[in-house]
């Protein structure tokens, strides 16, 4: 496991007529502030990688379809890669803190949807990003 990592396990609450999916509380872990809260469509097969933050918490959720996440930490002359499945049959919030190295996959054939509820809100000059090439990882083994 990755240092700093959560992967919270997350409530569906079966009500008439749709259910309702717990996504995040203050309370949590891995809630540290509230900056932007946005949505990522990810086509089945289709990969996005590689992207490292350097200040802002990451806190994963997967509504809809199945998306494989692929963590990546190379800090302090490291090499641990940390993957995990998210989806309604596993519906958990995963968080990434700072300076570990994320892509994601879609899974499912009718596509997916990833939440991102971020601490900080977006601003390019605070993220690195690499080519899927830059880092040895094989995305073809599920």
């Amino acid at each position: 496991m990755i240092d700093g990592v959560l992967v919270t396990p997350l409530r569906i609450i079966d009500t008439p007529g749709g259910d309702v999916m717990h996504a995040m509380k203050q309370s949590d872990p891995g809630y540290i502030g509230f900056g932007e809260a946005y949505f990522s469509q990810v086509a089945h097969g289709a990969i996005k990688a590689w992207k490292r933050h350097r200040e802002m918490t990451l806190n994963l959720v997967v509504p809809v379809g199945e998306v494989r996440f692929v963590l990546y930490d190379d800090q302090e002359d490291r090499q641990i890669f940390q993957e995990l499945v998210l989806s309604t049959s596993n519906f958990s919030r995963l968080t990434v803190p700072p300076m570990v190295w994320v892509g994601f996959q879609g899974l499912s054939s009718e596509g997916s949807v990833v939440l991102n509820i971020a601490n900080l809100e977006h601003d390019s000059l605070e993220a690195d990003k690499q080519e899927i090439s830059q880092i040895d990882y094989n995305w073809e083994v599920v």
